[in-house]
């Protein structure tokens, strides 16, 4: 193959892509060792996608302008506001018009490669296939102990008078004796005191195991019976008050019941070989 063309507009947003995948950091974040590795990685991603656009199965494939508009949507919405966005973009050399071509790109591979797997849905998947995918993974089928778990958060932060230690004790010490009388407000005074974003959702944290939490509230909430709340419990981020609403006991997941699972996971590993494959079919020297 030719080498990337670097000058193409939709290379920083694959060498930001490469870069995220290879080290979770944006490229003005690497080291230069780093930095050359997402490079190679970027120009070998475009090559390959440039194969597969060229490809007799891209014809007539054209990006979906609904389908970009709700991926600028999805990456615009991770940040704060408008000026954050544009301001990551102009550190990694984009700006909304190249991002928007970039994605249109993006868009045309993932079509064209749904194209190629099409068939691996309709593939049959005998029974003994799928019972031997689910003994081979029995632990994965193995469901620990769950709790359904709230809290309440008063953080602890000297730079607030209200949220020194003293002050932030006697703010959760005054919403536990509430809960002592009255334990079905949790959620609203979940929603008007909790200084966690899970106030939104009346403290709900969901569904967790152990090593999950911080040592502290995860001791409290496996101490508890289901519908009780624990007494005030501090962590590294402050005080805490935890429900217990329900407890999930340890299962193994029935073959039965992991059956669609499994053929989720096999209909996708074919999909991903026949992808390989095709790939590889488009210029066979130079995968080997």
């Amino acid at each position: 193959m030719n080498s990337s063309p670097e000058s193409a507009p939709e290379m920083p947003f694959i060498r930001l892509r490469a870069a995220l995948e290879l080290f979770g950091k944006a490229p003005f974040e690497l080291d230069p060792q780093q930095a050359e590795k997402a490079r190679r990685q970027a120009a070998r991603e475009y090559e390959v996608e440039s194969l597969i656009l060229k490809a007799p199965e891209a014809a007539g494939v054209v990006a979906v302008e609904e389908e970009v508009e709700r991926a600028y949507a999805e990456i615009a919405g991770r940040y704060q506001d408008a000026a954050a966005f544009e301001a990551a973009l102009g550190a990694n050399g984009l700006d909304p018009a190249s991002l928007r071509q970039a994605l249109a790109r993006q868009c045309r591979v993932n079509t064209v490669l749904e194209r190629v797997t099409a068939g691996a849905d309709e593939a049959e998947i005998g029974d003994t296939e799928v019972g031997i995918y689910y003994h081979s993974h029995f632990d994965s089928f193995q469901q620990p102990e769950r709790r359904e778990a709230f809290h309440i958060l008063i953080s602890i932060n000297d730079d607030f008078p209200e949220n020194t230690k003293p002050k932030a004790l006697e703010r959760i010490a005054k919403l536990a004796a509430r809960l002592a009388q009255k334990p079905k407000l949790f959620e609203e005074l979940a929603q008007r005191h909790s200084e966690c974003p899970t106030a939104m959702r009346g403290g709900r944290i969901g569904l967790v195991r152990r090593g999950q939490l911080f040592a502290p509230v995860e001791a409290a909430l496996f101490a508890l019976e289901a519908g009780q709340i624990s007494t005030p419990v501090e962590s590294e981020m402050g005080f805490h008050l935890v429900l217990c609403k329900s407890i999930q006991k340890p299962e193994t997941i029935s073959l039965k019941k992991a059956t669609p699972h499994i053929l989720k996971v096999l209909r996708e590993g074919m999909r991903e070989t026949r992808r390989r494959e095709w790939i590889a079919s488009l210029s066979p020297e130079s995968f080997s």
